[in-house]
């Protein structure tokens, strides 16, 4: 029968596989690495893939332009190397009115910007200006004509007792919380928000009439009294839904 290899020659069989084996892993190794290098060209070196267009959608009262403008987006600059989070950082330090920017790819050439801006509940009067507050208490913008249907703070709290316990950026968020808090049909008819104190909250509607609130508590309850009291008494001129659960009414 004939032999096998010898000590030697299985030694040098195992060599030659081995040399085999790192050939293919160095094949693929080199295969793997153009590939990534192609990858990166594509991305990064080309021109195939770098911002030729950015859009703005969303806006309001902001126009598509002053997003952009603000935006600063690099075009020409390879689409993967944007940062996202800088723009959007950007567009929100540069422009108070937009709450929140979703910054996106839009693959192969396109960035895009999705605002959603600040709405207002109430006005602070500023000399012959109004100061924009959104629903939680942020002073955004200064506009010299008000808002149509978003009431205006009148302050008192200086001739309160309760005045050294609640100051003024106290009563303003309480203020904050009773506009935002308000039924969109109270809210389309509420002129004015005064508050006296804490506890002390007064709505004036449209045709001269008033409304105690009481504070900013129960807020939901005492906008459910107040829509029914308007429905039901519409000549009224002033309600009292401090006590929600005993609401009333007077003058006509």
């Amino acid at each position: 029968m004939p032999k096998g290899p010898g000590g030697a020659g299985r030694a040098l069989l195992r060599v030659l596989g081995r040399m085999r084996r790192r050939g293919r892993l160095l094949v693929l190794l080199a295969a793997v690495a153009l590939l990534a290098g192609g990858v990166c060209w594509v991305l990064y070196g080309s021109s195939w893939l770098r911002v030729e267009k950015v859009s703005a959608s969303g806006t309001q009262v902001l126009t598509p332009e002053q997003v952009l403008a603000a935006a600063a987006v690099p075009v020409g600059a390879p689409l993967v190397g944007v940062d996202t989070d800088e723009i959007a950082g950007r567009v929100r330090s540069r422009l108070p009115r937009v709450d929140s920017v979703d910054v996106v790819r839009s693959w192969p050439h396109g960035i895009g910007l999705k605002v959603t801006e600040r709405k207002p509940v109430l006005l602070i009067k500023k000399d012959a200006n109004f100061v924009e507050v959104d629903a939680t208490g942020v002073r955004f913008d200064t506009v010299a004509k008000a808002p149509a249907g978003v009431p205006v703070l009148e302050l008192g709290a200086a001739q309160s007792p309760s005045g050294r316990r609640f100051d003024e950026e106290r009563l303003l968020h309480e203020a904050v919380g009773v506009a935002a808090g308000l039924p969109e049909a109270v809210a389309a008819q509420t002129v004015q928000v005064k508050v006296g104190s804490y506890d002390s909250v007064v709505l004036e509607l449209t045709g001269r009439r008033s409304v105690v609130w009481g504070s900013g508590e129960q807020g939901e309850a005492k906008g459910r009294a107040l829509t029914a009291l308007l429905k039901a008494a519409p000549k009224a001129a002033h309600f009292d839904v401090s006590v929600p659960t005993a609401p009333a009414v007077s003058g006509s």
